[in-house]
C-alpha cells in the first residue's frame, strides 16, 4: 500500500492532482478558523469551554470541523449541499421531471446539479439566518453560557453576517467542485473528511488528559477494533449473477457475457444516521424555543435529551433502522432494474425475467437490508457506549457518523487514486 502511494507521488500528474487537492483543504480548514464579522471570538472560545453541545447542532457542528459553534466564515460547512443533494435526489422519485432529467443522462445531471447550487444558496441563507438568530441570545446557542456571542445586534450587521456564512457555504461548494475536476475527485466528500478528520486529534488528546493513559489506550483499541469492522461491513456485497444472452446483428455478434449486480450490505451509508439525529432532536428543539414547562415538555427533557437514556437509546436505534429501509426503497427500484434487463437481454440465472426478477431482487434487497440496518444502529450508538462506559462521549471519535464517513471516503478516495494509477500501471495497489 505505501509502495502504491508512493508510485502515485512519483507519477508527475497525479502528483500534481494530490498536491491541489492537499491545498484545497489545508484552505477549507483555513476558512474554518477565521470568524465571521460581528462576533465575539474570546466569548464563544469561553462559551466553548463551558458548554457541550449535542443534537443537531452537535451533528452540523461535526460535518463543519467545528466551525458552527465558533460561528466562522465557513461555520455552516457542507451541511446545506449535502441537505440539498438528499432533498434533489428525493424528488427524482416523486417529480417527473426531475426523474425525466435523471434519464437524459449527463445533460439532464447537470440541469439537476444547477438545481442543487440554487437549493444550497438558499438553504445557506435560512440556516445561516436561523444560526444567528439563536446566536444573537445569550444562553441560547451554548447552554449555560450568558456571555454575549453577537455584542451588536442591529440589522445592518446581522445581514452582514448573513452574507458572508451564504458567501462562505458558496466557496465552499466551489472548492468541492475544484477537487472533483482538478483533484483526485470526490470532492464534497473530501472535504466532509477534512472537517471530521481534523478533530479527531484533539479529542483524542482531550481523551488522554480527562481519563488518563489507559482510557486512552483502551479507546485506542476500541478505536483499532471499530475500524476494522466498519471496513469489513463496508466493503461486503451480495453479487446476484446476470447472464446476457448473445445477439446477432449483421455480421456483428453482442452480449453473451456475464456480470453480476453488487447489492451492499450497507446500501443506504450514512443517511440514515443523518435522518435519525435530526428528526430526534426536533422535540427538544421545540421545548427549548417555546420554553413550556408543561409535562409533555417535562418528559422530553427528561427522556429525549440526554443521550444514554434508554427511551433516547431505543428510539434512536429505531429510527435509523426505519430510515434504512426507506432510503433503500427509494434509491433502489428493482422494477426498474428488471426492465433494464430486460430491455438488453440480460437475465438472472434461474429466475425468468420480468416481474419474478424484480421480485427476486426485492426478496435478496429486503433480506440484506435487515443486518445492514442493525450495522448501522450499533455503530451509531457505539458513543452512547462509550458514555455509559468512559463518559467520554463527548470526545469519542470511533463511532457514528464520524467514524462511517471517514472510512467510507477513505476508501473511496483510495479506489480513486487506484483507478488512475492503474491507468499507468497495472500493479495499482497490489503490491
Amino acid at each position: 500500500m505505501l509502495a502504491a502511494f508512493g508510485k502515485a507521488f512519483k507519477t508527475p500528474d497525479l502528483r500534481k492532482k494530490i498536491f491541489f487537492t492537499l491545498a484545497i483543504m489545508g484552505l477549507f480548514r483555513f476558512g474554518s478558523i477565521i470568524p465571521t464579522p460581528g462576533v465575539s471570538y474570546s466569548n464563544i472560545q469561553e462559551c466553548l469551554k463551558q458548554s457541550n453541545n449535542g443534537g443537531l447542532f452537535g451533528l452540523v457542528n461535526l460535518f463543519s470541523g467545528g466551525a458552527l459553534l465558533q460561528l466562522s466564515v465557513f461555520a455552516l460547512g457542507i451541511m446545506p449541499y449535502i441537505t440539498s443533494s438528499i432533498i434533489v435526489q428525493l424528488l427524482t422519485v416523486v417529480i417527473p421531471r426531475f426523474e425525466a432529467l435523471k434519464n437524459e443522462g449527463q445533460s439532464g445531471q447537470a440541469k439537476l446539479t444547477q438545481y442543487t447550487r440554487y437549493l444550497t444558496i438558499g438553504l445557506g441563507v435560512l440556516q445561516s439566518t436561523g444560526l444567528i438568530a439563536v446566536a444573537r441570545t445569550p444562553g441560547r446557542l451554548f447552554s449555560g453560557c450568558s456571555l454575549a456571542i453577537i455584542p451588536d445586534t442591529s440589522w445592518t450587521r446581522i445581514a452582514t453576517m448573513v452574507c458572508v456564512m451564504t458567501a462562505g457555504t458558496s466557496v465552499i461548494m466551489w472548492l468541492g467542485e475544484l477537487i472533483t475536476d482538478r483533484g483526485i475527485g470526490n470532492g464534497m466528500s473530501i472535504l466532509i473528511f477534512t472537517s471530521i478528520a481534523a478533530r479527531f486529534p484533539s479529542q483524542l488528546w482531550s481523551i488522554k488528559l480527562q481519563k488518563g493513559l489507559f482510557a486512552f489506550i483502551v479507546v485506542m483499541l476500541m478505536g483499532v477494533a471499530v475500524v476494522a469492522a466498519v471496513v469489513f461491513v463496508e466493503q461486503a456485497q451480495r453479487r446476484i449473477p446476470v447472464q446476457y444472452a448473445k445477439r446477432q446483428v449483421g455480421r456483428q455478434s453482442y452480449g453473451g457475457t456475464s456480470t453480476y449486480i453488487p447489492i451492499k450490505v450497507n446500501q443506504a451509508g450514512v443517511i440514515p444516521i443523518i435522518f435519525a439525529s435530526s428528526l430526534l432532536y426536533i422535540p427538544s428543539l421545540i421545548v427549548n424555543f417555546s420554553g413550556s414547562k408543561a409535562g409533555w415538555a417535562v418528559w422530553v427533557q427528561r427522556n429525549l435529551v440526554k443521550g444514554d437514556h434508554p427511551i433516547y437509546i431505543i428510539a434512536y436505534a429505531a429510527l435509523i433502522i426505519f430510515f434504512t429501509y426507506f432510503y433503500v426503497a427509494i434509491t433502489f427500484n428493482p422494477d426498474e432494474v428488471a426492465e433494464n434487463m430486460k430491455t438488453y437481454g440480460g437475465f438472472i440465472p434461474g429466475i425468468r425475467s420480468g416481474r419474478p426478477t424484480s421480485e427476486y431482487l426485492q426478496y435478496v434487497l429486503s433480506r440484506i437490508t435487515a443486518p445492514g440496518s442493525a450495522y448501522l444502529a450499533f455503530v451509531a450508538i457505539i458513543p452512547i457506549i462509550a458514555l455509559i462506559m468512559v463518559n467520554a462521549s463527548q470526545n469519542f471519535p470511533f463511532g457514528g457518523t464520524a467514524i462511517l464517513i471517514v472510512v467510507g471516503v477513505g476508501l473511496d478516495t483510495s479506489k480513486q487514486i487506484e483507478s488512475q494509477l492503474q491507468q499507468r500501471s497495472y500493479e495499482g495497489f497490489l503490491r
